[in-house]
C-alpha cells in the first residue's frame, strides 16, 4: 500500500529541517518592529527589537591543505565511484551561502563540516519531495547528496549552495544566526549527505536493518572527496542526531561507524590522503 504524499513528507520532516524556527513550532517567528530612538538618538533595545544577538563561535581553521580540482578528480577515478546522477532540488528548497548577517557581521560561508543523514523515504519519493516547490519556510528541505541502496550518488544541491538539512542545529558551540526570528543553524557551513533508508526503516522506529556495503563504500569515498576539496578534517564528520538542537532528530539510525571506517581507511590509502584522517569523527 502506497503512503499518500502528505504522509511521506511528514515522515521525512522529523529527520530534516530548514533554517526557520517555524519548521518545528506551531507559530512562526515574530516580525521585529523598529524601536524608538533612546537618549542621544541611540536605539534602545525592546522586546520587539532586542538588537543583534551576541557574536557566535566560529570553527577554527583546520589548517589542512585544499586539494586541486585535478587531484580530486584523480582520487575519484582511483576510488571507482559512480558518476554523480543529477536529481536537482527545486530552487525553493535551497539557498545561497551568505558571508554577512543582517547586522553586517562577517560569517564563514564555506563548507567546514559534513553531516550524515538518512531519508526515511525511498529514493523515488525523496527525489520527488525535493524537486517539488515548497514556498513556505517550514516545508523546505534538501541535502547536497543522496546515497542510493546500490551506492549510486545523486546530486541534489551544488556544494556552493546552502542545503536545508539541519534547521535548529549547532556543532558543539558553533552555529550561525543570520537575522531576527531565526534560530541558530549550521547549514551555511555544512555539507549534507543522506543515505536512502532500507524498506524496513521507512517509519519512525528507533532502528532498522542498516545500510548496504555499497552505501558505506560510496559514502566513504564522497566524504574523502569533500575533505580534499574543502580541507575538512575527519573530526568534522558528524550526524544529524549529534548537531540537532530541536531534540527531535535522531538520524542516521542504525549507522555503523566501524563499517564506515573500514571503507574510509581503504579510500584514504588508495588516494594517499591519510592526512585527512585524524582518527576520530565528531560524535
Amino acid at each position: 500500500m502506497r503512503l499518500r504524499p502528505v504522509l511521506l513528507a511528514l515522515l521525512l520532516l522529523p529527520l530534516a529541517g530548514c533554517d526557520s524556527i517555524g519548521g518545528w513550532l506551531p507559530w512562526g517567528p515574530r516580525q521585529p518592529q523598529p524601536s524608538a530612538p533612546g537618549p542621544g538618538g541611540v536605539k534602545t533595545p525592546t522586546e520587539a527589537d532586542p538588537g543583534p544577538p551576541p557574536v557566535l563561535l566560529e570553527p577554527v581553521p583546520s589548517g589542512l591543505k585544499v586539494e586541486s580540482a585535478a587531484a580530486v578528480a584523480r582520487c575519484r577515478q582511483l576510488l571507482g565511484l559512480p558518476a554523480e546522477r543529477r536529481t536537482p532540488a527545486h530552487e525553493t528548497n535551497y539557498g545561497s551561502r551568505t558571508d554577512r548577517d543582517v547586522w553586517g557581521r562577517r560569517l564563514i560561508a564555506k563548507p567546514q563540516l559534513i553531516v550524515l543523514h538518512e531519508t526515511v523515504l525511498g529514493e523515488p519519493d525523496t527525489v520527488a519531495l525535493f524537486s517539488t516547490a515548497h514556498p513556505r519556510d517550514q516545508d523546505q528541505l534538501s541535502y547536497h547528496m543522496l546515497v542510493g541502496r546500490d551506492g549510486a550518488l545523486l546530486r541534489v544541491v551544488p556544494d556552493g549552495k546552502r542545503a536545508y538539512g539541519s534547521g535548529m542545529s549547532a556543532f558543539g558551540d558553533v552555529t550561525q544566526r543570520t537575522k531576527p526570528g531565526q534560530v541558530g543553524s549550521i547549514n551555511n557551513i555544512a555539507l549534507h549527505i543522506s543515505l536512502i533508508t532500507p524498506p524496513d526503516g521507512r517509519d519512525d522506529r528507533g532502528a532498522h536493518s542498516g545500510y548496504s556495503d555499497q552505501q558505506y563504500r560510496s559514502l566513504a569515498g564522497q566524504v574523502l572527496l569533500w575533505q580534499g576539496a574543502h580541507g575538512i578534517p575527519l573530526t568534522r564528520l558528524t550526524t544529524h542526531a549529534a548537531v540537532d538542537r530541536s531534540h527531535s532528530r535522531y538520524d542516521p539510525r542504525s549507522f555503523r561507524w566501524d563499517r564506515f571506517d573500514l571503507f574510509y581507511q581503504e579510500a584514504a590509502e588508495r588516494c594517499g590522503w591519510q592526512r585527512f584522517n585524524n582518527q576520530q569523527a565528531g560524535l
